[in-house]
Parts: C-alpha cells; sequence; structure tokens
C-alpha cells in the first residue's frame, strides 16, 4: 500500500498524503504544510506523498509534486537529515537518484 512509511513513527496512526489532499481541495496550493507534516516518534517530522491509483498514472510524478510542495513551503528548513522510501519501480528509482544528484550539488 502506499502511505504506510511513516505509520510506525506516527504511533500506527494513518497519515493524510499530499497528493490527497490536493486532490480533494483541488490545488496542492490548498494545502498548508501543518496539514500533511506529522510529529512522531521523537520528533521526527513525517510526510506521506501519496500516489495514483495502481495502473493509472507515474508515481514519480507524484514524488515530484510532493518535494516541490515541501521546498515552497520551507519544509527542509533547519533539518538534521531527510529520509525518503521510495517505490521499487525503476522510473522512480531514477528519478530518486537524479534527485539525490542535484541536491548533493547545491
Amino acid at each position: 500500500p502506499k502511505a504506510d512509511s511513516t505509520r510506525l513513527m506516527l504511533h500506527s496512526k494513518a497519515q493524510t498524503t499530499v497528493l490527497h489532499l490536493a486532490a480533494e481541495r483541488g490545488a496542492v496550493e490548498d494545502i498548508e504544510l501543518h496539514e500533511v507534516m506529522l510529529k512522531g516518534f521523537r520528533d521526527v517530522l513525517c510526510v506521506e506523498s501519496g500516489g495514483p491509483e495502481p495502473g493509472v498514472g507515474c508515481a514519480g510524478r507524484g514524488i515530484i509534486t510532493a518535494i516541490n510542495f515541501l521546498e515552497e513551503n520551507g519544509a527542509y528548513q533547519d533539518l538534521d537529515f531527510v529520509s525518503y522510501d521510495v517505490l521499487g519501480e525503476c522510473c522512480v528509482w531514477w528519478f530518486c537518484y537524479a534527485y539525490a544528484e542535484k541536491e548533493k550539488h547545491q
């Protein structure tokens, strides 16, 4: 299932994803950071990007949308580290590799 990466950190609580909330509201710009970033075990901040229904679209696009939303709303400021749990799809793996390379050089 998608959106289960943070469940243990959030003490078994299901988290609303960026894409689900954007679909409900009509646009990702209508979301507030505090609605999708929850504090979990040991104050770890958790976000789930979500994704399309299986066979409907590319999960990589959902990841891009979520990461752009987080960047634009200052979610990466004052963090010690960031960890991603990514689907094992080939196209998603390449996307994450390219993104990590871009970040490494900034």
